[in-house]
């Protein structure tokens, strides 16, 4: 009998062995533990924008580029809930980060003036669209994580924050931009407990946004789990109808459903080639997920691309020179080459976080109706340059 069940094991071990041995593999690939930084450029290639510090998202908008900055060093390192980090509410809920416009001819970059905005603003995901109903005008939606006030008024009085309550009140804020203007007009906040890590915001239309909860747990061990092992899909997509322009309600006016689960990590949104094309990244699976919203205003994923990096906010650069032999359009990856080491580095002003930005672009062979994906590495830096990666656009 001892042979028989010698076999038996040694056809088990090698069966689990080839079924997880991918699966491992690109796991490790994707936290860096299987690649060494690199550079890909030299030093007078790279132009320096001034005053962007901390932006985590970036969207073009015609002859614009549209980012969402925190502005502040010791604000970022002492508070984003994103990355486990509830340090100081207190100074939290005195920040001011900014949406910054970027011109694309000389690329100078101009804060806007965000009238009738009062409180915090922490940032993070952002979308732009346009405003159907005026031309040269587009309403910006902005995920903002501010502080709960009674964490704040519990720092402030050194009194213990109840068990279970919630450190992080985030939020998205709207506003309303003339394209060319220095200013920003705040229209309304929402906020609904559906929204509870939001990450990235898709401007489908003006009164209808999905937002991403990149995790279920705020801290914890469950949200190291959550973080790391791609099986942990917890986290959703939220879609929101906008019924309420004046409310000042941040919790009226709206309507919240889940539009999609299933997904580990789903971080930034992008948009398509189409209008309903809707591109997530989930960020630690180093997966692009590629969906379309449904008649009934769900998402559907249609297709999921790998990486060999963690990614975040897929945007789309279309060739505008395109014909059918030759079309250089796809999705454009910015991610980390050493995400392993963030949890460590992110906390750390001086640290260095090594970049790489992927160009995905769809290769149709002729006779098969199935897309394949071709994964082209554009850019990389050590980190001496350009610390940490979240969003990229192709001119």
């Amino acid at each position: 009998m001892s042979a028989p069940i010698t076999i038996l094991k040694t056809a088990a071990a090698a069966f689990l062995a080839a079924y997880y041995f991918p699966v491992v593999h690109h796991w490790l690939t994707v936290l860096g533990f299987l690649r060494s930084a690199n550079i890909s450029h030299v030093e007078g290639e790279i132009i320096r924008i001034e005053d962007t510090i901390h932006c985590e998202d970036i969207h073009r908008y015609s002859d614009w580029l549209f980012t969402a900055c925190e502005d502040s060093f010791p604000t970022r390192f002492s508070w984003f809930p994103p990355l486990v980090v509830f340090k100081d509410p207190v100074l939290a809920s005195q920040a001011r980060g900014s949406i910054h416009v970027i011109d694309t001819k000389d690329f100078k970059s101009k804060r806007l003036v965000l009238q009738n905005f009062e409180g915090s603003f922490t940032t993070h995901g952002i979308d732009i669209i346009a405003d159907p109903e005026k031309n040269g005008v587009v309403y910006i939606f902005a995920v903002n994580h501010a502080p709960h006030p009674e964490y704040v008024l519990s720092v402030k009085n050194r009194t213990p924050l109840p068990e279970g309550s919630p450190k992080a009140r985030s939020q998205i804020e709207v506003f309303h931009h003339a394209l060319g203007s220095s200013t920003a007009k705040w229209i309304r906040s929402i906020r609904h407990p559906l929204i509870k890590t939001p990450n990235d915001i898709f401007g489908h239309t003006p009164t209808s946004i999905y937002v991403t909860n990149d995790h279920h747990y705020t801290e914890g061990l469950l949200r190291q789990v959550e973080a790391i092992i791609p099986a942990a899909r917890w986290s959703n997509t939220v879609r929101v109808q906008i019924d309420d322009w004046s409310s000042s309600d941040p919790q009226a006016g709206i309507n919240a459903s889940i539009a999609l689960t299933g997904l580990h990590n789903n971080n930034g949104l992008g948009h398509g080639p189409s209008h309903e094309d809707v591109a997530i990244g989930s960020a630690a699976s180093g997966i692009l997920s590629l969906a379309d919203i449904t008649d009934t205003q769900q998402l559907k994923v249609k297709e999921t691309i790998y990486l060999d990096s963690t990614i975040d906010n897929p945007s789309y650069f279309k060739d505008e020179y395109a014909t059918e032999e030759n079309d250089a359009s796809g999705y454009v990856l910015g991610g980390l080459t050493k995400a392993g080491e963030l949890a460590k580095s992110s906390q750390n002003e001086t640290a260095t976080e090594p970049v790489i930005v992927w160009l995905v672009q769809p290769v149709k062979e002729e006779g098969k109706a199935a897309i394949k994906w071709n994964k082209k590495i554009i850019f990389e830096d050590d980190g001496s340059r350009i610390r940490s990666s979240s969003a990229a656009v192709d001119l």
